[in-house]
């Protein structure tokens, strides 16, 4: 298996996740955001290049408002925003609609992506998915991700069910998805993480029914 060439992307790890309307709830916050500064810290150890992406809307939104307090980045990540590779504005759930995120990838010579931050259930299902097309492996770090609780006239899941649910619908398919402690050790090993693949995961859905 070829050597993973890789980008950490952090998605959105920004305040609007702990003090503004859509605080992360699995798992939690507080975790989660250590293993952000984890696997940052690694990535920063083993020369894997840093993408800091942050959502941004206009100035009148509920939620992202550009120059707002709940736009900042969560100061764990805001510590290392100056030594990041690259930066990236983003409008749209996918890290690629609307960024230069791809083209600078392609000009680095980088062929997987490491996806941490928020929402598991919006920003990291959607740019997980955008890079299947792209050609670009994917990795997902279930402790370094997270989710909100969902009601809507369609149902009703919570956070936990949200997040075990999409980590094990994006293993099947679109991601290797591990843990931050799995994934500092395939730095060290350089490694690529293995994922399973959509006939296997739903043969063994069967075989547990």
């Amino acid at each position: 298996m070829t050597a993973p060439n890789r980008a950490l992307i952090v998605i959105d790890a920004q305040q609007e996740y702990f003090e503004g309307l859509l605080p992360i709830q699995h798992p939690d916050r507080d975790v989660s955001i250590t293993r952000i500064e984890d696997a940052i810290q690694a990535a920063e150890q083993a020369s894997v290049p840093v993408v800091l992406v942050q959502h941004e809307l206009p100035a009148e939104a509920p939620v992202f408002a550009s120059g707002s307090p709940t736009w900042d980045n969560h100061p764990v990540v805001a510590a290392h925003a100056e030594r990041v590779a690259h930066r990236v504005t983003k409008q749209f759930s996918s890290v690629f609609a609307g960024t230069d995120l791809e083209a600078w990838l392609r000009a680095q010579g980088l062929d997987t992506i490491t996806l941490v931050g928020y929402m598991t259930n919006n920003c990291v299902l959607a740019s997980a998915a955008a890079a299947e097309s792209l050609g670009l492996a994917v990795e997902v770090l279930s402790d370094a991700t997270g989710a909100i609780d969902l009601a809507n006239e369609a149902g009703r899941a919570s956070a936990q069910q949200v997040h075990e649910t999409l980590m094990a619908l994006l293993h099947s398919n679109w991601a290797a998805v591990a843990d931050t402690a799995q994934w500092t050790a395939s730095l060290q090993t350089g490694e690529a993480l293995s994922k399973s693949d959509l006939p296997t995961s739903a043969a063994q859905g069967r075989s547990t029914v």
